[in-house]
């Protein structure tokens, strides 16, 4: 049976999965970068940019799991497809993800205003969902065609599989700064380790991963 994961998510140290103020420039708000910023220097990133260069490193390996053709549907929230809240006023814009998005699988959007199906340049469905997170996941599950689901985001998103006891694996990217307000990853879990088998490595970037692997 297929997985259900999180792959490479950023969290800083005290927790927060993106900062406060979200808005059109600034999809992380005032965390700006800086979540990210291990992934932006890896090989991995200038590939999917189409561009030379980047490090081959440990953070350029292990990020890669997540994008070895083992996806085949990804989920996420409607903060991560762009920063509109309520009904959707302009369904013109077609979010942050341009027309060549990077998943290369179907991608289905929670949101309690759906709205019809989005195309992308090359050939990426968005399907908008008002649904519970366990008939989010079914319809995802059968769109992958046997692979693994991917729960992409954003922190809220994360938070519901995971109180829902939906998550099979998870790869958490702690990164060493302190954002002190946003939204934070973890509130609400007391405990949740103890699903979970939990291994970590500090890399020469900064970063520590931390991968959990559901309990048999």
């Amino acid at each position: 049976m297929s997985l259900t994961r999180v792959t490479s998510f950023a969290v800083s140290l005290d927790g927060f999965g993106t900062g406060e103020g979200q808005a059109l420039e600034a999809p992380f708000g005032h965390a700006g970068v800086r979540l990210v910023q291990s992934f932006f220097g890896t090989r991995l990133f200038a590939e999917m940019q189409g561009t030379g260069g980047g490090r081959r490193d440990l953070d350029d390996a292990l990020m890669r799991a997540g994008w070895d053709g083992s996806i085949g549907a990804e989920i996420m929230g409607r903060g991560k497809f762009g920063p509109q809240t309520g009904p959707w006023d302009d369904e013109s814009w077609r979010g942050w993800w341009g027309e060549e998005p990077p998943f290369g699988t179907p991608v289905f959007v929670l949101t309690h205003h759906p709205r019809p199906p989005l195309v992308t340049g090359d050939g990426t469905v968005f399907t908008f969902l008002d649904a519970s997170p366990a008939e989010a996941l079914g319809v995802a599950r059968e769109a992958a065609g046997g692979r693994d689901v991917r729960i992409g985001g954003g922190v809220g998103t994360v938070r519901q599989f995971l109180a829902a006891d939906l998550v099979d694996h998870m790869h958490i990217v702690v990164v060493p700064i302190i954002l002190g307000r946003g939204e934070r990853l973890w509130d609400g879990l007391e405990g949740i380790e103890e699903r979970f088998t939990v291994e970590s490595v500090s890399v020469p970037s900064g970063v520590t991963h931390m991968f959990f692997r559901r309990k048999e």
